[in-house]
């Protein structure tokens, strides 16, 4: 972490986090000046200046937004909806703040440009601002200016800037004009996107009713930026563009400054050209677009701008596109595409498609086919290079629509290769005496290609907390959907030595207590040498011995729980993998874990936990088992914090000022007990920053934007692509779609998170913390990081799902759909094929052991007809669960099917060939 560039809300959530000696606070509270009044924040008030508040504001009614501009300099004021003025979605309440030379306002623009022969410069209206010169306004112009005083006096172009309201949407509008003698080619173009995005200083109850997140379809001509407020009611914001102003990068705006830190990720701009930034700043990267720049001749003018339209919910977006006639894409099932799958694209625009070009050449293939009833032209798609593959649609009219897919090895490889690599290459099996880390899955160092032994953050190296425990949380999840031998066998002499023992306390008071690292920094009482001299261990990350030995961080408990809770599957469900015998130890032990969070770290315990949904499916294994002593007290734990949750407005809480992975575990137990408003309320918060767009980078993209300082290698405050939230999120939002099964925006968006989770895993099978997403890097990050905290949520999640669309027909995700008469047959294409949720049916099936090859819906008797995978030596039985969403509970049976004590049905299985099961209605 840089100091130099957080702020104390840095400070109060390292607090919680890390429990500081006081002492090292104050001391760092000091370097930074915050002690003495000087925080980022402090700075940038001493250095606001009111000059441009005191002319004054105007006042005008756009369409369905009320504008107010700063006399001064025409910039946005603020920018509420019509309905409730209330609300702003511009920073009003920092405008006074935010007023001195360097910081972005809506309205603002940059420029990159140069000559024949010259270099390229950068313009900015907000570096030095001069008060603009007035240009005659009325009709449908709101306000007109030069931008010419508040730019530097050798520019080679007059800029005039114009808010006007056509069709009743307020535009913001640029005219440029060539006005020197010679061509001025622009390299980058930048409208800068300024929303109120800054948490700082307020609870989660003013975050939800006053901030707004934005998330970008970086789509050329249809791209758009979609602003949605925190609690994810209506209004949010569409900004489309005007005129040609394509989508063409993201740009974040580093040079604002504006303190970024855990609640502020910063603001960025719409650039509609970027051949300048990429020649410099983006050499190193291949972006998501191709830079492109223009050419301005002499005397020659154009216009870009940006179109301002009011919506509803974050599901009525693509209508809300589809209305005021931009186009809308919609793939299925997703933009992460294994190279098994037989995916649809769905294109609705009013021009027809003239030419469809995809990048790498031989990345994708794309077939089109029959047009919906209500227009939408539809293609097959399928992934054939593993990598990054752009689809580039232009229509009749000239509009060029850009797709970014990944395309990677089927699931099946994928989840292989993983589980290889944490076995083999972070495998960590050497002398370890003074940290007794030996046996384990460790961090890897991908770039250097080594495995992290030491690091200045403990955890990091001390196979605990996120960072630390994503390698053998990963592991051992792998294992629940594709077993291994070899593999369990390692990860087995984890859990039982270096896991229980070390990790978790064995034994005293603190049984069952979870440390927060192994490794820590105690240079005068080990041996010398001891320590790499080539790390800076004077950090506040390198914890002394007491302070990783305390149990006291709720955070790391799910982790340990998920391990028992694997083993007591393995040993329980399958022959010879786990000694069977074991069982009933390891779910005590995962029960005992659940409600050890609860007794020795009871702070954080109010908050929901990333990875929670653990302690939901160890409670419902300890009631199937009748381990029903166990069982009521954690379900009595479980109820305290849940009526705690109920009893708030926005149950988010956090050690962070806000967060994006408690609201999974509060959804599945506001569920669990019956609390539908608080569960409601949560997944409105989590569609609000889990976006559908038409690009896999951002497509059920749970936002987070600090854990590269956590787990992270290159560590920055930056929107992480796919980080852990991805997944996690995605258990509640496909949980709510099981009980919604009408609605599509659900499954797309906790689909696009659940296969999004697995999108950054390498060829070779390495899982970084995420991907960065600022376009001067736009690749993984080295370090292995906490990316197992997602694993968890897609092994406990993945499933395919059957559906018949009222628009574009039968669809499968996680299969490849065939129909043959009144029978739809998908074959499944999931690493685990263990679950399908069959939704006409209403039915949800899984297998706690075996593997289904194809599923078979008849559409007219609604009978389901599972073909099972044959059995092996570690698998006699499949052991098979449904569950019907319907009200008319009990319209499916198995006929010839024994249950056992837990309620699964005990198919046998052959040797060699498959086995069917049949569900009928009664």
């Amino acid at each position: 972490m840089h100091l130099g560039f957080q702020y104390t809300a840095v400070f109060k959530a390292v607090f919680l986090r890390f429990r500081f000696n006081i002492y090292v606070l104050i001391g760092l509270m000091m370097l930074s000046g915050i002690v003495y009044g000087q925080s980022p924040w402090d700075i940038l008030a001493k250095r606001s200046s009111t000059l441009g508040l005191k002319k004054g504001t105007l006042n005008f009614k756009a369409g369905a937004l009320q504008l107010k501009l700063l006399k001064s300099s025409q910039t946005v004021a603020a920018l509420n909806p019509g309905k409730e003025r209330t609300f702003d979605f511009s920073p009003s309440d920092r405008l006074k703040l935010r007023s001195s030379n360097g910081l972005y306002q809506l309205g603002d623009l940059n420029l990159v440009l140069k000559t024949q022969g010259g270099e390229w410069k950068k313009y900015a209206t907000a570096a030095s601002r001069m008060p603009v010169r007035l240009m005659k306004s009325g009709g449908h112009i709101l306000a007109a200016s030069d931008l010419g005083p508040t730019l530097a006096s050798t520019i080679p172009l007059r800029v005039r800037r114009y808010w006007e309201v056509q069709g009743g949407h307020l535009i913001l509008r640029f005219e440029l004009n060539n006005k020197s003698k010679q061509a001025v080619e622009i390299g980058g173009l930048g409208i800068p996107m300024i929303f109120n995005n800054i948490l700082e200083g307020k609870t989660l109850e003013q975050t939800h009713a006053q901030n707004v997140f934005y998330d970008p379809y970086i789509g050329r001509d249809a791209g758009y930026l979609q602003v949605t407020r925190l609690s994810g009611h209506a209004p949010s914001l569409l900004v489309v563009p005007y005129g040609h102003t394509p989508f063409e990068a993201y740009n974040p705006l580093l040079d604002d400054p504006t303190p970024r830190g855990i609640a502020f990720e910063g603001f960025y701009e719409w650039t509609v050209y970027s051949k300048a930034y990429a020649e410099q700043e983006w050499k190193n990267a291949a972006q998501w677009n191709t830079p492109t720049s223009l050419i301005l001749k002499p005397g020659e003018t154009r216009n870009y701008g940006v179109k301002f339209i009011v919506s509803g919910t974050v599901k009525t977006i693509e209508q809300t596109l589809e209305k005021n006639q931009r186009p809308v894409a919609i793939s299925v099932p997703g933009y992460v595409l294994p190279q098994d799958v037989d995916a649809r694209l769905f294109l609705k625009y009013n021009r027809k498609v003239k030419t469809i070009a995809v990048e790498p050449q031989q990345a994708l293939t794309v077939t089109a086919s029959a047009t919906t009833k209500n227009g939408w032209k539809s293609y097959q798609v399928q992934g054939k290079s593993w990598g990054r593959a752009r689809l580039t649609v232009t229509y009749e009219d000239g509009l060029v629509q850009t797709i970014n897919y990944k395309v990677i090895k089927p699931e099946t490889e994928v989840i292989a290769d993983y589980g290889n690599f944490l076995t083999t290459k972070q495998w960590f099996e050497q002398k370890d005496p003074i940290f007794k880390r030996s046996p384990s899955v460790i961090s890897y160092d991908e770039d250097k290609k080594v495995q992290v032994t030491q690091d200045n953050r403990a955890w990091i190296a001390g196979l605990s907390d996120e960072g630390g425990a994503g390698g053998w949380l990963g592991a051992m999840m792998k294992e629940l959907i594709a077993p291994n031998k070899t593999e369990i066998h390692k990860l087995q002499r984890f859990a039982d030595s270096t896991l229980f023992g070390q990790i978790q306390v064995s034994t005293g008071p603190e049984k069952f207590g979870v440390r927060k690292s192994l490794f820590y920094y105690a240079p005068d009482s080990l041996p010398k040498g001891t320590y790499d001299s080539g790390i800076n261990f004077k950090t506040w990350s390198a914890w002394p011995a007491r302070e990783a030995n305390s149990v006291g961080r709720s955070y790391n408990y799910p982790h340990v729980a998920a391990v028992h809770w694997v083993m007591y599957r393995l040993a329980r469900n399958y022959k010879g993998l786990v000694n069977e015998s074991d069982w009933r130890k390891y779910l005590t032990y995962a029960a005992e874990t659940s409600l050890a969070m609860m007794r020795l770290a009871p702070y954080y315990a109010q908050f929901g936990q990333m990875e929670g949904t653990v302690f939901y499916l160890i409670l419902k294994d300890l009631k199937a088992e009748g381990m029903l002593s166990l069982a009521n007290a954690l379900e009595e734990k479980m109820k305290v914090r849940a009526l705690h949750w109920r009893s708030l407005k926005y149950p988010f809480g956090s050690e962070m000022p806000w967060d994006s992975t408690g609201q999974e575990e509060v959804y599945m137990w506001s569920s669990y007990f019956g609390f539908q408003d608080k569960a409601a309320v949560t997944m409105d918060a989590i569609l609000a920053y889990v976006p559908i767009v038409p690009h896999w980078a951002y497509n059920g993209n749970a936002r987070r934007y600090w854990d590269f300082l956590y787990g992270g290698k290159l560590s920055r405050i930056e929107r992480m692509i796919h980080h852990y939230g991805s997944a996690l999120n995605a258990i509640p939002i496909l949980t709510d779609y099981r009980k919604h099964p009408n609605d599509f925006y659900l499954l797309r968006a906790g689909y696009g998170g659940l296969m999004g989770s697995i999108s950054n895993i390498t060829e070779n099978g390495f899982a970084p913390a995420a991907f960065h997403a600022f376009p001067s890097t736009l690749r993984n990050d080295g370090l292995s990081g906490d990316y197992g905290s997602g694993f968890f949520g897609y092994a406990v999640n993945t499933a395919s799902y059957i559906l018949d669309h009222p628009e574009f027909g039968w669809l499968a995700f996680g299969g490849n759909l065939s129909k043959e008469g009144s029978w739809i047959h998908v074959k499944l294409t999931t690493a685990a094929k263990s679950a399908v949720f069959v939704a006409p049916a209403g039915l949800w099936i899984t297998l706690d052991a075996g593997q289904i090859a194809e599923v078979s819906y008849q559409s007219g008797s609604g009978e389901v007809r599972l073909k099972l995978e044959p059995s092996n030596e570690y698998l006699p039985n499949a052991l098979l669960k449904f569950q019907e969403n319907s009200p008319l509970k009990g319209r499916y049976s198995i006929e010839n099917a024994e249950r056992n004590s837990r309620g699964n049905y005990v198919i046998p299985l052959v040797a060699d060939q498959g086995t069917e099961v049949i569900l009928k209605k009664n």
